[in-house]
């Protein structure tokens, strides 16, 4: 994938090759519109539906937006529009959303500069650090989602209303029921080339996991995006909600993200190392790389769970199945998901910290740099376990402070330009006083009489 908003890319003797416009890949494809998305530093995708008749001048001027009406990307309402480039490697058709549509990725720009505030810049001046260190970050995403409905009185169940098992995890009658839904999703991401190879019925009811092949970070990112986007409009068009919300029932599992990151240089794979004592089948490139997650773990953590109810996931005790499956201590280990970080194999570690709220290019940068940082300063990660390590902060607010007193994670989101690190720990502090503000049931049931 291209790193930049330039169709052109070189062959092997440096000459340019010179590649389809994106409105000549649209008209290929039968496609009549464009979505032009980007997110916000929440996430949030944004975009604006651009017919092919004017992809050339999308290609080449890009379309403009009202930043301070985007939501959480750093702008005001006087500041100058942000003005979004596509990249044309992420070209996506998308007929099974709508006949004739298609997606593709952009950067946003102000006053003809890559915004310093945007996900997807931050992400790529992250991966240009790590080239200059001539290594790559190849990264794998599980994307797990609720199918719920919401009834009358304003409740939520499971769109699947047999779906009551005590243990549903991997249920085939529960995979039956969706199978249109699981189906629909599984033939478009190979159709798109991105290599589905399982969906799953996950450990809570009316929760599912679909999983595609690993590529480069900055591709991965923007799969996760482009999935959550066809997972959502399939279902509305089957009257449920796809919901990554962390943990939308307060008795059942929540939903991961969960990241397998691996470096790799020139093509080969720097991980693996059969000869580890250890016996995880790792380098020392890759236990130094651990041992940096793990010691800015407590920072990564407003980035990897970046929302009030992501703690409610974490902090969790016990669920219906008998397992929360969400790590609260910074720990590694082999194939065990009670860890913070797993080591399925000698291949590649599981980030286990992230939920579904995660922004990916956010979460792949930092991960990223606190990676480096292991890598820079030759970072033991101790021994497997490590039960000694403190937990992990308790809540959203806890995460912004932790966030804010680490200078490798904010360094990170600051990576495009000054600023960024500040201001999203401040949008997550207002987010977590709103919320506390915020009178409840819980409230209601516990002190309307007790006194």
């Amino acid at each position: 994938m291209t790193t930049d908003a330039s169709p052109a890319t070189r062959s092997a003797s440096g000459l340019p090759l010179v590649e389809p416009s994106l409105a000549e890949m649209a008209r290929a494809d039968g496609v009549r519109f464009l979505l032009a998305m980007f997110v916000d530093l929440t996430g949030k995708p944004c975009a604006k539906l651009v017919p092919v008749e004017s992809a050339d001048e999308l290609q080449a001027e890009g379309v403009g937006f009202a930043g301070y009406a985007v939501g959480a990307i750093g702008q005001q309402p006087s500041d100058p529009d942000l003005v979004v480039l596509p990249d044309l490697a992420s070209y996506t058709p998308l007929p099974w959303v709508r006949e004739g549509l298609a997606l593709v990725h952009c950067d946003p720009h102000v006053e003809g500069v890559p915004w310093h505030f945007a996900p997807r810049v931050i992400l790529k001046a992250v991966l240009a650090r790590a080239a200059a260190q001539q290594v790559e970050l190849f990264a794998g995403a599980e994307i797990e989602y609720f199918l719920v409905r919401r009834g009358e009185d304003g409740t939520l169940a499971p769109a699947d209303t047999q779906d009551t098992e005590a243990r549903p995890c991997y249920d085939a009658r529960g995979l039956t029921r969706m199978y249109d839904h699981l189906t629909g999703i599984s033939t478009a991401m190979n159709a798109l080339g991105w290599g589905n190879y399982a969906n799953d019925h996950e450990d809570a009811n009316g929760q599912f996991e679909q999983n595609f092949a690993y590529a480069d970070a900055l591709t991965t990112a923007d799969r996760v995006i482009t999935a959550r986007y066809l997972i959502s409009v399939l279902a509305e068009q089957r009257d449920m909600t796809a919901t990554f919300m962390p943990k939308p029932f307060s008795d059942r599992t929540g939903s991961g993200m969960h990241l397998h990151l691996s470096l790799w240089r020139g093509g080969d794979p720097r991980f693996p190392d059969d000869a580890d004592p250890r016996g995880f089948g790792l380098s020392d490139l890759a236990y130094r790389f651990l041992g940096g997650i793990l010691d800015h773990a407590s920072g990564l953590q407003a980035v990897l769970a970046p929302t009030v109810n992501s703690y409610k996931r974490t902090g969790a005790t016990s669920t219906r199945s008998g397992a929360t499956w969400s790590p609260r201590r910074p720990t590694y280990g082999g194939n065990d998901r009670t860890h913070f970080v797993r080591i399925p194999d000698g291949q590649r570690i599981e980030l286990r910290g992230g939920d579904g709220a995660t922004n990916p290019y956010l979460a792949l940068a930092v991960a990223l740099a606190a990676g480096l940082d292991g890598v820079a300063r030759e970072v033991d990660p101790g021994a497997p376990g490590a039960a000694d390590r403190a937990e992990l902060p308790p809540t959203l607010l806890h995460a912004v402070e932790a966030l804010r007193a680490d200078a490798v994670v904010t360094g990170a989101l600051d990576a495009a330009g000054p600023g960024v690190a500040e201001y999203f720990a401040g949008v997550k502090r207002e987010e977590f006083l709103d919320w506390h503000g915020t009178v409840g049931s819980w409230e209601h049931d516990r002190y309307l009489t007790a006194f």
